[in-house]
């Protein structure tokens, strides 16, 4: 199944906060706190055009399956956030949403990608590695406890 990226509306709002509460809700327990995604203010993010989803279908109706919210900066995108509902899980939405967040990047004409994760969210330290992101650094950020990561990218997309 082909997973198309497009730019969230205001209709998408409240699809935007469903997924990314349940892709993040899990990690409450663990981390010791609410995550940072689920407590952003997901309207904001979409008005400021920040805010990528992918549509599929959620138990027989049609859908957001995931997202991205992606800010630019002045020498990187910075992916702030990524999300893919549980139901959608092993259908490639992450996968194609990274490489959305590549092209995107590539687009802008900036030479890299910066995230950050939990460091309690082990399985991300596990993921982004293998899509290329390099660890910089980890430091307390207030109650969070972060790993930051950059992916460095060629002036042009891969052949």
């Amino acid at each position: 199944m082909t997973h198309t990226v497009r730019r969230a509306e205001a209709a998408d709002v409240p699809a935007v906060k469903a997924v990314t509460d349940a892709a993040y809700r899990h990690y409450i327990d663990r981390i010791g706190v609410v995550p940072a995604p689920m407590e952003a203010d997901h309207g904001a993010e979409v008005a400021a055009r920040k805010v990528y989803v992918v549509d599929g279908e959620r138990g027989g109706a049609p859908a957001v399956i995931g997202l991205v919210v992606v800010e630019t900066r002045e020498d990187h995108l910075f992916l702030d956030s990524i999300a893919v509902h549980p139901d959608a899980h092993g259908q490639g939405v992450g996968r194609r949403l990274l490489a959305f967040v590549d092209e995107h990047t590539r687009v802008l004409g900036l030479p890299e990608v910066r995230l950050y994760t939990n460091a309690k969210m082990w399985e991300n330290q596990e993921l982004y590695p293998r899509y290329g992101y390099e660890v910089v650094e980890r430091r307390t950020d207030g109650l969070y406890d972060r790993i930051h990561y950059r992916k460095q990218l060629s002036a042009a997309p891969p052949a």
